[in-house]
């Protein structure tokens, strides 16, 4: 199914409900690949499982040391 997502002034787009009710989550994941963004349903329990890839790097958060994913899914399994 192909379907035009139109961004707010603020730069937010919505999903669809229909494409949403698909997941058992309300968290998702998006990355650019290229001229290409993926989106994709966030699995908590899985998240860091099957690769290690830093989540985020930036100088003001952390030293620049960034956080593994499986770090990052701890803290946001004990928010959630």
């Amino acid at each position: 199914m192909i379907t035009v997502l139109k961004a707010t002034s603020k730069g937010q787009i919505t999903l669809p409900s229909n494409w949403r009710n698909n997941f058992s989550t309300d968290k998702f994941i998006a990355r650019v690949k290229g001229l290409k963004l993926e989106i994709e349903p966030l699995d908590l329990e899985k998240l860091g499982t099957d690769r290690e890839y830093t989540v985020f790097d930036a100088i003001r958060d952390n030293q620049g040391q960034g956080i593994k994913a499986k770090d990052l899914a701890g803290v946001l399994k004990k928010l959630v």
